[in-house]
């Protein structure tokens, strides 16, 4: 089994709650890839260079500035931080873009209906397998953010959540593969204030529902798409949890495609 496990949230701003995350991750046995966010802190360096955030959907809107910021954040400091904790647990993890070894291209969002700037959409199709095996052979942990390219020289910020899914479906061409959404929350819920509210499995119909209803929305919404895309399209298991259930794969909600 190869786990694709994604992080993000508020968890990836709390270095305590990080450290524990990567413990569990460093853990997992067999072959294993982490992709990760940091929107938040791209969006704090952003505020803190006088550049107000602009989202839509969930959605970051990436002007020029916007993409130098996020480049910095994601490809530097949040992944070269990652690496090193990982590589203090014995993980041997190697932090990637999906620049590198043209393992994520991207394509530009076309501007209409809306116009996000230098943000990709990607192609699970495209994801270069066999450069990620090649990796996962010698014993490497790769370690993605969301920065990938449109292989003419420009780089485009992407959604972690796609790029958690795309690289499991492209996982899933390499052997059988599990992908597991991490954040803060213990899972899906109908009210966000009350853990017990955990919706425990999810289908495309209770999606569409769900959505209609509000009780997902904003950025809860690419998560659920990406999964459900995963599951119809050959990911094995997918599920959404806390960073702290990692290991129990009881916790959380899991998504499936009937």
């Amino acid at each position: 089994m190869i786990n694709v496990v994604k992080i993000g949230g508020n968890v990836i701003d709390n270095p305590p709650a990080l450290e524990a995350f990567l413990r569990d991750f460093a853990r997992l046995e067999g072959k294993k890839i982490l992709i990760h966010g940091g929107g938040k802190e791209a969006t704090r360096m952003s505020e803190s260079m006088g550049i107000k955030a602009n989202m839509i959907d969930g959605r970051r809107v990436t002007d020029r500035a916007t993409l130098d910021i996020v480049t910095m954040v994601y490809a530097g400091l949040i992944n070269k931080r990652i690496v090193a904790i990982l590589q203090s647990l014995g993980c041997n993890a190697v932090g990637l873009t999906g620049v590198d070894g043209n393992v994520i291209p991207a394509t530009r969002r076309p501007a209409k209906p809306i116009d996000y700037g230098f943000v990709g959409d990607i192609d699970p199709a495209k994801v270069n397998d066999k450069f990620i095996a090649s990796l996962l052979e010698e014993g490497a942990v790769p370690v993605f953010c969301a920065i990938c390219h449109d292989r003419q020289g420009t780089l485009l910020n992407c959604n972690a959540d796609t790029i958690a899914s795309s690289v499991a479906l492209g996982a899933s061409r390499i052997g059988e593969t599990r992908l597991t959404y991490c954040f803060e929350k213990p899972g899906v819920m109908t009210d966000v204030d009350d853990e017990g509210s955990i919706i425990p499995l999810i289908t495309p119909a209770s999606f569409e529902e769900l959505k209609e209803q509000g009780v997902v929305s904003a950025g809860m919404i690419p998560k659920l798409q990406n999964a459900l895309k995963s599951a119809r399209e050959g990911v094995k298991e997918v599920r959404i949890c806390r960073a702290e259930d990692l290991l129990d794969e009881s916790k959380g909600t899991k998504i499936i495609s009937q």
